[in-house]
């Protein structure tokens, strides 16, 4: 039940999936709504605290998803040929477009030489820093990759559920349930 089969997700993928969405989607709307925050409102440095601390655990998160991926069987695509074509490569634009929105961010906060605490707890070096204009730079990357990722998330929502509901089959179900992944 915790690996990937031909038939299904595993308990390990299925918990990375949905802990990585709720993650991505909340680190989105906090992202936004701190852009708008005043130098005097309380939540001016402690949102973005927030934001860095919870996106370099995202970071790990994704790595440890891809490692999970790379060691275990992907289930069989389900839908015509150009659906499991649109599937593979939205999922290859998923996980291009998590990667460059958590690796800008990192080179954003980066950017004058200091790591990124992480909820105090622990400390990510700042590997590159004091590129010409790495900051500015970077925080249009991270912009736009992020209404991108956003976007492409919700295309893969609505596709998993014309999957359930128009063409009644199992490609969300396989994502909840980790039990279909053992018939």
């Amino acid at each position: 039940m915790w690996r990937n089969t031909r038939s299904g997700w595993g308990l390990v993928s299925i918990l990375l999936h949905w802990i990585l969405a709720v993650a991505i989607v909340g680190l989105f709307v906090l992202g936004w709504w701190m852009t708008g925050l005043g130098y005097y409102h309380d939540w001016y440095n402690l949102a973005p605290w927030w934001h860095r601390s919870i996106g370099m655990l995202v970071l790990l998160a994704t790595l440890l998803r891809l490692a999970w991926r790379w060691v275990n069987p992907t289930p069989r695509a389900l839908g015509h040929r150009f659906e499991r074509l649109a599937a593979h490569l939205g999922h290859l634009g998923l996980y291009a477009l998590m990667l460059v929105v958590l690796v800008s961010g990192y080179l954003i906060s980066t950017a004058d030489g200091r790591g990124i605490e992480v909820f105090d707890a622990f400390e990510v070096p700042a590997l590159i820093s004091d590129l010409p204009n790495q900051a500015t730079i970077a925080g249009e990357v991270h912009w736009y990759s992020a209404w991108a990722l956003i976007l492409l998330a919700a295309g893969h929502g609505l596709a998993a559920f014309k999957h359930h509901w128009i063409d009644r089959n199992e490609v969300l179900k396989r994502m909840i349930d980790p039990r279909l992944s053992h018939r």
